[in-house]
């Protein structure tokens, strides 16, 4: 049963975006000075131009046609003024923005690069490309642009408010009242809107998974027929996001109904005010035409207000996805970095996927340093498991995996660097990634030197085509790069092993997806690699049994016989059973 990554709640977020804001602060600060000062230059424009009604219907003498000139001069000066402080604030929050969207993406992948693969893999492989994919996708446009935008709506509110008050306290009412009904329509918008994108997210998680796995395993689906099937569970996940989309829809609609009221309404009732208090004589046509160009300048931060609150919710929703991807608990203490290059040691090892279903029942195994041991048994009998512990990919439910002398040190407790070197599981899927041929293999050594990269592709037989391409270990391959062939790709991974050079290899069927042509190159790359190596195949093919120096049968998580080819079928039992099995067919 999948159980996805946790979900961060609302303190957890106001957290982190404190943190954004305060390594930020400096830029933060040169954005909302300058941004305050487009918002200063913006609402003298209408100062101004009540000035000039007030002076063309006031009492005209020889000096007015000359005060009138200065007064075009200052509202042609304070637009030109806005205009560039409102270039340069959004130059400079775009930037800000480039960069804190870059970190967020940066410590996401960092902190999903360092999950538990147990955690992973219950989650599934939707849950965590949404929150990689979707979510970040959904915070982009806020943080790029939205610092800029959101910082403009909120000044440009509070100086024209400000202004207008200045103006004449008594028409302000007019305009601030019925801003002011805005707010329970927002208030109940955002306790609805959260949940409703968090649900819609998550919903879209799984869509992308299932779009993912069924991609991915295409050649099962199609073999077993599963394609209808696959289309159900699609056609599902896309009804209930339909759903959420409809009722987040119905959401923003009541929302912009409320705000286009709030952006009217202000309009109106400083003319229909004004005009009754200029009735009475309490104000004077420029403080009306201003305190109403006001309103009118309202309208348009309040309609983009719609927008970006919309999108907040959006990006809140996303980034609570995000900041929980940082909430996973480790599933081991790294507590050494001593690197013993011994092979692993499986004392009493149960472990259960789920509680209370063991899949492994007491393992016991000691390998020999150097030595080839094949892991052999039925489907689902646990050897791809055995091979994980060995590896220290999960830590046991039960009992100990070690190395070292004596009591020796779990596996679990090592570094990841001292991990790496102590053991590497090498399985049936690997990846090229998206830039440099040097930088896919330094994934495996940041360190390592172009020399030591050339080595490595040379122990593999990767050398050769390696030169011939267009910039050497600088070429880009991957995604808009080169294509690497499959048995290009696979001497790729195992060049990242060479590099990495653990002292025991756990093989999980690495060359079994490619085609036998392939297979043969990669396996006599993968005999290189092996050289000076402790090795545990876990062997779906029993010929790799046969040529290994010991085999150890699991049957129901449990390792029912271990010793030589030769002896294990002498003795007529399991080994033997399945060998004749695997012969006849």
């Amino acid at each position: 049963m999948n159980r996805r990554l946790p979900v961060a709640d609302g303190a957890a977020v106001r957290r982190r975006a404190v943190e954004l804001v305060r390594e930020h602060r400096g830029a933060i600060a040169a954005v909302t000075i300058i941004q305050l000062l487009a918002a200063l230059a913006s609402v003298g424009i209408p100062r101004v131009l009540g000035s000039m009604v007030d002076l063309v219907t006031g009492a005209v003498d020889a000096n007015t046609a000359g005060r009138l000139q200065g007064l075009i001069v200052v509202v042609i000066a304070l637009a030109v003024g806005n205009a560039a402080l409102t270039g340069c604030g959004e130059y400079l929050a775009r930037v800000l923005g480039e960069r804190v969207f870059a970190e967020l993406r940066e410590r996401l992948v960092g902190s999903a690069m360092h999950l538990p693969l147990s955690v992973v893999e219950s989650a599934g492989t939707g849950d965590l490309l949404g929150r990689t994919g979707r979510d970040l996708d959904s915070i982009r446009n806020v943080v790029q642009r939205g610092v800029s935008q959101i910082l403009v709506i909120v000044l440009t509110l509070l100086t024209i408010v400000a202004a207008a008050v200045i103006t004449s306290p008594q028409l302000s009412p007019a305009l601030i009242i019925p801003l002011l009904t805005i707010l329970p329509a927002a208030s109940w918008y955002l306790r609805y809107a959260v949940p409703a994108y968090r649900a819609m997210n998550a919903m879209w998680a799984e869509v992308d998974g299932v779009v993912a796995e069924t991609a991915d395993q295409a050649v099962t689906v199609d073999a077993h027929g599963l394609g209808a099937r696959r289309n159900r569970i699609l056609d599902r996940a896309m009804i209930e996001v339909w759903s959420t989309e409809q009722y987040a829809l119905w959401l923003r609609i009541v929302l912009i109904t409320a705000l286009g009221l709030g952006s009217f309404g202000p309009v109106i009732a400083v003319v229909a005010w004004g005009a009754w208090l200029a009735g009475h004589g309490a104000v004077s046509l420029g403080a009306i035409t201003t305190v109403s160009l006001y309103a009118v300048q309202l309208r348009t931060p309040v309609s983009e207000m719609t927008f970006w609150i919309d999108s907040l919710q959006t990006a809140g929703a996303a980034m609570s996805r995000i900041v929980g991807v940082e909430l996973v608990a480790p599933d081991r203490q790294a507590t050494s970095s001593t690197v013993t290059g011994r092979p692993p040691r499986v004392c009493g090892v149960s472990y259960a996927y789920l509680p209370g279903h063991d899949v492994l029942h007491d393992v016991d195994l000691e390998l020999i340093p150097g030595e080839r041991l094949a892991v052999v048994g039925p489907s689902g009998s646990g050897k791809s498991t055995l091979g994980r512990m060995l590896a220290g990919i999960h830590p046991p439910t039960r009992g100990r995996v070690t190395v070292g002398d004596g009591d020796g040190v779990d596996l679990t407790a090592l570094t990841e660097d001292a991990l790496h070197h102590e053991v590497a599981l090498v399985t049936q899927e690997h990846h090229v990634f998206a830039c440099s041929l040097a930088d896919n293999l330094r994934l495996a050594r940041t360190d390592a030197t172009d020399a030591e990269l050339e080595r490595a592709l040379e122990v593999v037989g990767a050398a050769e085509w390696a030169r011939g391409l267009s910039d050497g270990l600088d070429t880009l391959v991957g995604a808009g790069g080169v294509q690497l062939t499959p048995g290009q790709a696979q001497q790729v991974a195992l060049a990242r092993i060479v590099l990495m050079d653990p002292a025991t290899l756990v093989l999980d069927e690495a060359t079994s997806l490619l085609d036998p042509s392939v297979a043969r190159s990669a396996e006599r790359s993968l005999d290189a690699v092996l050289a000076g190596r402790t090795v545990v195949a876990i062997a779906h093919r029993l010929d790799t049994a046969a040529a290994a120096d010991r085999v150890a049968v699991v049957i129901d998580g449990r390792i029912v016989e271990l010793g030589p080819h030769a002896e294990l079928l002498a003795a007529g039992g399991e080994y033997a059973r399945l060998w004749r099995a695997w012969v006849s067919d």
